[in-house]
């Protein structure tokens, strides 16, 4: 079998969200698990997190439905809504929550009789520009719901555009709008994804979503003592398949991008692009070599990547190579430095493993130890 495998530590996951709980404890945290849970495997992490959460939030019927034939019971809300009139039927069945965020959904949820009322997060813009009603449009749009007896329970959203930044204008506007509404209508609010969680309690209402915090990564600018507590969840765990030595100015892989400064030993790693290890990552992204840092050498190819292992003891054909997360000797390799080095950002690493690659699950009890999906 390829070398090559994503570990997900459930434990982790559950160290992490009981964070968030204790950054916001007058708050309830819904467990964002949408694009089958950042990477992780969806339903995984929600049998992981059922016995935590008050409620998952994910961003289409599709991915409730995934939850629900897996015996998911609990609350689920569609962060985007319905996208066709004909889902309310199904959202009616399986009692799920929605957003409301467009004209169209307000009405076709007005014109359906559900079998009990459906509890509904009536979405403002407050700036993101995204999606949502302009602030103005709200309160007549509050009070059509409130009076709807298709509605449940009714309350506020948002969503941040800066609230990763050390400081923020935007922020600062997006709050005062959102807080004067929430003021007036006297409506309970959900406005902290992961940043306002983990770093502005101002933020804090009936429910906040952190998301990508869940799963390890630290979504602040500046890091403080709460993100500094996060575990990673996913360690993507490959070997070490052939190793050569070259020259100096001897060149390593496609275009010869990397060339020796001296003699190198290079390691053939078996992971590529074709896994979802990011193409554009630069000379010198870290790699854990038997728990020590060597970095990459060359670019990305579709099945391998090339690292300089010259100084690192003991490497040879089956080493450890972590290409994020936590290696076999302790040590951690950040997916925000990874992501770094790739001119990205952590999201993009983590839903980009690709199907070929297997998750195997580790702790909590929840699935049998070592099961892949």
């Amino acid at each position: 079998m390829r070398p090559l495998v994503a570990h997900i530590d459930l434990d982790a996951l559950r160290h992490n969200y009981q964070l968030a709980q204790r950054c916001a404890p007058q708050s309830r945290a819904v467990a964002v698990i949408k694009a089958d849970a950042y990477g992780h495997g969806a339903l995984a992490c929600a049998r992981a997190l059922a016995d935590d959460a008050p409620a998952f939030a994910v961003a289409s019927l599709e991915e409730a439905l995934v939850l629900r034939r897996g015996g998911i019971n609990i609350p689920i809300v569609l962060l985007e809504g319905i996208f066709s009139a004909d889902e309310l039927a199904q959202v009616d069945a399986h009692r799920l929550w929605m957003a409301v965020h467009s004209r169209w959904q307000l009405e076709a949820l007005l014109a359906f009789t559900p079998k009990a009322p459906i509890p509904i997060w009536l979405k403002v813009d407050s700036g993101m520009h995204r999606l949502g009603f302009a602030p103005a449009e709200i309160d007549a749009v509050w009070h059509a719901l409130s009076a709807a007896p298709q509605v449940g329970e009714l309350h506020l959203m948002s969503h941040f555009a800066t609230a990763d930044a050390a400081a923020s204008e935007h922020y600062d506007r997006q709050l005062a709008c959102v807080r004067e509404l929430a003021r007036r209508l006297d409506a309970p609010l959900s406005l902290a994804n992961s940043p306002a969680t983990l770093a502005h309690a101002e933020t804090h209402g009936a429910f906040n979503r952190p998301g990508v915090m869940l799963y390890g990564s630290d979504p602040l600018e500046q890091a403080n003592a709460a993100s500094g507590a996060l575990e990673p969840v996913m360690t993507l765990r490959a070997e070490i398949i052939a190793l050569r030595d070259i020259g100096p100015d001897e060149p390593v892989g496609y275009g010869g991008r990397f060339r020796a400064a001296a003699p190198t030993r290079i390691a053939v790693v078996a992971a590529g692009y074709g896994d979802g290890y990011d193409r554009h990552a630069a000379d010198g992204t870290p790699v854990l070599v038997n728990g020590q840092r060597a970095a990459l050498a060359g670019k990305v190819s579709m099945d391998m990547l090339t690292v300089d292992v010259s100084g690192i003891d003991d490497v040879r054909i089956g080493s450890e190579v972590v290409l994020w997360g936590r290696a076999e000797n302790g040590a951690v390799l950040s997916i925000d430095e990874v992501a770094s080095h790739c001119d990205t950002i952590s999201y993009t690493l983590l839903t980009g493993v690709l199907p070929r690659v297997p998750r195997r699950y580790h702790g909590v009890g929840i699935l049998p130890h070592g099961m892949t999906r």
